[in-house]
């Protein structure tokens, strides 16, 4: 079971400015774990905690159809944190991290091979390799 999807849910609902209003606390929640990076005790001390507030009771199913399959929840919230804390647990804590370029913030997952993401996207990696260029031009004129 690949439970990256269910850790997006959980950066996305840490982005978001106005979540609804039953996952505000969760958002707050998810955030703290993203604004912890780079203290791996820390960030497993948070979702620790999260993973025995939101519990997950896993469920076998068939709907649509399908062959038998498992879900972790009906709760959006003890997915969230379950999908996060097995990539944790997975991937390493230092996949966990917040966009380096100062007008952004926002959360993300590092899924490269190598390790190297530092932003949230190629836009705001683009905006940010930009300002660096422009910054060296000015310098050496």
């Amino acid at each position: 079971m690949d439970l990256t999807s269910y850790a997006s849910w959980a950066v996305r609902l840490a982005d978001d400015p106005a979540p609804p209003p039953d996952l505000a606390r969760l958002r707050e929640e998810l955030a703290a774990v993203f604004d912890a990076a780079g203290d791996d005790r820390r960030v497993v001390e948070l979702l620790n905690a999260l993973l025995v507030r939101y519990p997950v009771r896993p469920q076998l199913s068939d709907h649509d159809g399908g062959p038998w399959h498992l879900h972790l929840a009906d709760d959006y919230a003890a997915c969230a944190v379950m999908g996060l804390a097995a990539v944790v647990a997975e991937l390493g804590v230092d996949r966990l991290g917040r966009c380096l370029d100062p007008r952004c913030g926002k959360a993300f997952l590092d899924t490269s091979s190598n390790r190297s993401r530092r932003y949230c996207s190629a836009r705001c990696a683009s905006r940010a390799n930009v300002a660096a260029f422009r910054a060296r031009r000015r310098t050496a004129s």
